[in-house]
């Protein structure tokens, strides 16, 4: 009779665990999750959790991450000036940090004009013939810059307006998304014809050492341009122009992964948000326009040094632990983020190789929720401007590490490309082309389970 009971109990149990409980009972290596950067991971949840040095820095290397956290907090000024002397004539904003405050994402402004880290990009149809770059627009380079030096004009103002977007749930909630197309005002002279435009917010700059360092035939594996597998999943490698060593190498870089390193990034940054030269590019970006420099006898402006310097911080940012990964809500929203096959795009885990000179982010297992490769996320999310191989319907997967303490750090929730998502379940809403699937069955879920998956990427 014991023997009948106890069999009936466990079949009971059974049944209810099958209808009652979809889910793992665990993350699979949670333990390993938390040290979402590997051995660079810190353990901070205040205000500061992105502006930490990596957990494994010291001596000199501490030493030279320090020596580049000054750098990246420079604020520089009109020329000639004993300090941080070479603000460009023409400019985005007047430091690194300004664009990045403490070291996380710029919110989207409140004036469209104030200094800020949101810009445009700019470019003429075609690419460069030996670059493959896009091609400048004659009189404005490739960034619009909307603030000049005394006695310069701008290039031009930025104008925006929205346009409503509602989504229905299958529970009757409808979320109102706020569409933005942007506009040109005040332009120094006319503007050319059919130019393309793409706009940009300033994402985190922790952990880009870690990306760095993934090897590349790691981040080829998972490229399928042609979706042989038929999953509707095709990411794409970028492959874009590589000054330092003037040959075409794997894009890791900014939103569409147009920049194949660091130090490119850091200095493409010096120079087009700020116009800032260096060694890597010794003309400002606004020589030879009527508003722009026109002397350049104290070029480059910054050293090699310096710009070592800047970059090595920001590849020895440390990325923040992920968080409560023995929450239940936490677990259950883990399950739901693999059955809407987010892991197709957003790859959990990476094992580093070896960066040169930075011993401290190579052979590393980490955990940044990204492919590195290009994906279509549809028409609502367009810019409609090539970039290398990118089309006008592909963005770079982004690192989820570290998003859900962006509000704590930086005080907003502005998410994607432009900082037109207001919240992590906004961004979730803009995703189409190939992640459109995965869209649609997140509205299919019921409240509950909405807040579980948002909860699951806000321990991240």
């Amino acid at each position: 009779m014991r023997l009948s009971y106890l069999l009936l109990f466990v079949l009971i149990l059974a049944s209810c665990n099958e209808d009652d409980n979809q889910y793992t009972p665990i993350i699979p290596d949670a333990e390993a999750r938390q040290f979402a950067g590997g051995a660079t991971t810190v353990f901070s949840t205040g205000s500061f959790a992105f502006e930490n040095p990596a957990a494994n820095l010291e001596g000199d290397q501490l030493d030279l991450h320090f020596a580049g956290d000054a750098q990246f907090e420079a604020a520089f000024v009109t020329a000639p000036a004993e300090v941080n002397s070479g603000l460009g004539a023409q400019f985005n904003h007047t430091s690194c940090v300004g664009c990045h405050p403490k070291d996380g994402r710029s919110p989207f402004p409140t004036d469209i004009n104030a200094l800020s880290g949101f810009f445009l990009r700019i470019s003429i149809p075609g690419s460069d013939p030996i670059t493959g770059a896009p091609v400048h627009a004659p009189g404005f380079g490739n960034q619009l810059a909307n603030h000049a030096v005394f006695g310069k004009t701008p290039e031009v103002q930025f104008g925006v307006t929205y346009e409503d977007l509602p989504v229905n749930f299958a529970d009757g909630t409808v979320v109102i998304l706020k569409k933005p197309i942007y506009s040109i005002t005040e332009s120094y002279i006319p503007m050319p014809t059919g130019v393309l435009l793409s706009p940009r917010l300033a994402p985190p700059v922790f952990g880009l050492g870690l990306l760095e360092a993934i090897d590349e035939s790691d981040i080829l594996a998972k490229q399928d341009i042609e979706d042989a597998d038929n999953d509707g999943i095709s990411g794409k490698a970028n492959y874009v122009w590589d000054p330092v060593t003037n040959t075409t190498k794997l894009g890791r870089f900014g939103w569409k992964a147009s920049a194949p390193s660091v130090i490119v990034q850091s200095a493409g940054a010096y120079n087009n948000d700020m116009g800032i030269t260096s060694p890597l590019f010794p003309v400002e970006s606004s020589f030879g326009q009527s508003n722009g420099e026109l002397d350049t006898s104290d070029d480059p402006e910054i050293t090699q040094q310096i710009l070592d310097e800047a970059a090595f911080y920001c590849q020895t940012l440390a990325v923040p632990a992920a968080r409560n990964l023995d929450d239940e809500d936490v677990i259950a929203g883990y399950q739901i983020f693999e059955d809407l096959n987010c892991t197709a795009c957003h790859t959990p885990k990476h094992v580093t190789g070896n960066l040169a000179g930075v011993p401290e982010v190579s052979n590393q297992t980490i955990y940044p929720y990204t492919d590195m490769l290009l994906h279509d996320m549809g028409e609502d999310l367009a810019d409609n401007r090539p970039d290398f191989l990118a089309n006008g319907r592909e963005w770079k997967t982004r690192p989820l590490w570290g998003i859900g303490l962006t509000h704590l750090v930086n005080g907003h929730t502005d998410f994607l490309h432009d900082g037109r998502a207001k919240s992590i379940e906004e961004a979730i809403l803009w995703h189409g082309g190939e992640a459109e699937q995965s869209k649609e069955d997140y509205t299919q879920l019921s409240l509950e389970k909405r807040q579980q998956l948002l909860k699951f990427i806000e321990s991240l």
